[in-house]
C-alpha cells in the first residue's frame, strides 16, 4: 500500500533539507548564533562580605541579571579567575536580592563563574560589568578582561560598566594603541562619592576612578551624589553608581535592538525615581503618592540621601536641593540623625542669607 501523495512529498522535502545541512555542516542544535549570550563580569576579589577584602555590588548583578533574563536573554558570568566569588555585604530582603536567591541558575552563576582568560567575544553580544570596590583591584589588571573587551569593541558589541565597573575599561587600549575611552563620554562612581562612601579601602585603591579616566582622554559626565545617571556613547553605556543599574541595563537592551518588557520598578528604583521628580518640582504629585501608599518606598533612602548630599554639599544650591530632600523625609521617617541635620542646614543657609548684602 503507498503512502498519501502529502507524505511522500514531505518525506522527500526532509530528505533533501538532510542533505542541505550535512552539507553545510550545519545542525539544528547551532540555529541560535553563539553572539545570542550576554556576559556579566564581576570581581573576584571579595572575602568575608567584603571585610577582609572588597568584592562586587550583589544589588548591581541581581538587577541586571533579573532584567536580562525577564527580556529572553541568555546571560552567563565571569569573573578574573573564575569559579565562586564573594559579594560585599547586602540586604537579602530587598525585592530583587530575595528575588534572585530564588533563581538556581543565578545561584549556580555565580559558584562557577567563568575566567575571563577564558572566553572569546565573538560569542557575546554585550558584556555588563558590575561595580562593587573589589573592581577596583582585579579587574584593571586582568589580561583576559582587557582582550576580551578591546575585541568587543573592534567587533562592534554593546560594553556596559556601573558604579566602580568602569575601571574595567581604564587600562584598555584599542589596536591603534590609544585607551578605548579617550574622546567617549562615560560616567561611573564619582570623585564626590568616593569621598562620601569609599573610606575604608579608597586609600588603597591605584587610582580614583573619575581621575584615571579623565586622564585617559574619557568626557566624563555626572549627577549629583548618589542620583541616578546613565550616559550613552554609541555601544557603550555606564552607569554612575548602585542607582543607576537598571536604567544602564534597559539601555543596552535598546542597543541591541529590543524594547525592554513592562514590568513593576523595584522599591529602591522607584523611590530615587520619586526624589527625582520632587526635585524637578512635582511636589504635589509626589506628596500625593506618599499620602496614597507611603510604603511603597524607601523613605530611610530618600533621607540618607539628603543627608549625605547636604555633608557633601559645595556650594548652597546643593544645600537647598539636599534640604528638600530631608524635609520630603522627614514627614514619613524619623531619625534623630535626620533631625539633627535638618536643623543643621536651616542653621546654615539662614546664616548665609544673613550675610548677604
Amino acid at each position: 500500500m503507498k503512502a498519501p501523495r502529502f507524505l511522500r512529498r514531505l518525506s522527500t522535502a526532509l530528505t533533501a533539507l538532510t542533505a542541505l545541512l550535512a552539507a553545510a555542516s550545519w545542525s539544528p542544535a547551532l540555529a541560535t548564533p553563539a553572539s545570542s549570550k550576554i556576559l556579566i563580569v564581576v570581581s573576584g576579589e571579595g572575602r568575608d562580605q567584603g571585610k577582609t577584602r572588597p568584592g562586587f555590588e550583589m544589588d548591581e548583578f541581581a538587577q541586571a541579571w533579573l532584567l536580562l533574563r525577564a527580556n529572553g536573554l541568555n546571560v552567563e558570568v565571569a569573573s578574573p579567575k573564575g569559579g565562586a566569588v564573594e559579594a560585599d555585604r547586602y540586604d537579602p530582603s530587598d525585592d530583587y536580592n530575595s528575588r534572585l536567591a530564588a533563581d538556581p541558575q543565578a545561584l549556580a552563576a555565580l559558584k562557577q563563574t567563568r575566567s575571563t582568560a577564558e572566553l572569546k567575544a565573538s560569542d557575546y553580544r554585550a558584556v555588563l560589568v558590575m561595580g562593587g570596590k573589589g573592581a577596583m583591584f582585579d579587574l584593571p589588571k586582568d589580561p583576559g578582561l582587557h582582550t576580551l573587551l578591546r575585541e568587543m569593541d573592534a567587533q562592534g558589541g554593546v560594553i556596559a560598566a556601573v558604579c566602580h565597573g568602569p575601571a574595567a575599561l581604564a587600562e584598555v587600549r584599542r589596536a591603534d594603541g590609544q585607551p578605548l575611552v579617550a574622546g567617549r563620554r562615560l560616567t561611573g562612581f564619582s570623585n564626590e562619592e568616593e569621598a562620601a562612601f569609599g573610606k575604608k579601602w579608597a586609600a588603597q585603591f591605584p587610582w580614583l576612578l573619575e581621575d584615571k579616566l579623565k586622564a585617559q582622554g574619557a568626557r566624563w559626565d555626572e549627577a549629583s551624589l548618589m542620583m541616578p545617571k546613565v550616559v550613552v556613547d554609541g555601544r557603550l553605556i555606564t552607569g554612575q553608581n548602585p542607582f543607576s543599574t537598571t536604567a544602564m541595563t534597559e539601555a543596552v537592551l535598546r542597543a541591541l535592538g529590543q524594547e525592554p518588557k513592562a514590568r513593576q520598578p523595584f522599591r529602591d528604583e522607584a523611590t530615587m525615581s520619586l526624589a527625582q521628580r520632587w526635585l524637578e518640582g512635582e511636589q504635589a504629585a509626589v506628596q500625593a503618592q506618599l499620602a496614597a501608599d507611603a510604603k511603597a518606598y524607601k523613605m530611610e533612602l530618600i533621607a540618607m540621601l539628603g543627608v549625605y548630599q547636604f555633608k557633601n554639599a559645595g556650594d548652597d544650591a546643593s544645600r537647598r536641593q539636599a534640604l528638600s530632600l530631608m524635609r520630603l523625609a522627614e514627614s514619613h521617617f524619623k531619625h534623630e540623625r535626620l533631625s539633627l541635620t535638618i536643623q543643621e542646614a536651616k542653621q546654615s543657609l539662614a546664616t548665609v542669607t544673613q550675610t548677604q548684602p
